[in-house]
């Protein structure tokens, strides 16, 4: 089992930016790749990021590339997402979510087995 805690969320203003964490525990020598999701009220759940374990490849949508960055410290266990220039299309509660047995580095959100709890993020214009 992992288990996955998300932190760093908040309130900021158009322009402004923040990064999330998401700490692992339990068997974090399984995981693969670890990714971001995120849902607005209303909406689905949309990809926002992916690592992979070793933090050689990284995969973004369109949508954020040039604005978020995803990076891990594998000493802490800690995968980071760091968004800049956010708008208030942004908003949403985000997740990390692991992903113990791709190949491949995916975007699609039945590719991860562990979920965090999320953590809200509200960009105000």
């Amino acid at each position: 089992q992992v288990q996955l805690v998300e932190s760093g969320g908040g309130l900021v203003q158009t322009g402004d930016s923040l990064r999330l964490s998401c700490a692992a525990s339990g068997r974090t020598f399984s995981i693969r790749n670890t990714g971001w999701f995120r849902q607005a009220p209303g909406k689905e759940r949309e990809f926002v990021a992916a690592i992979t374990s070793s933090g050689g490849r990284t995969l973004y949508p369109d949508s954020v590339k040039g604005r978020f960055t995803i990076s891990r410290d594998n000493a802490k266990n800690t995968v980071y997402l760091q968004m800049d220039s956010l708008k208030p299309e942004d908003t949403a509660v985000y997740y990390c979510a692991a992903d113990t047995t791709g190949v491949f580095l995916s975007g699609k959100s039945y590719a991860y087995e562990y979920w965090g709890q999320g953590t809200q993020v509200t960009v105000s214009s």
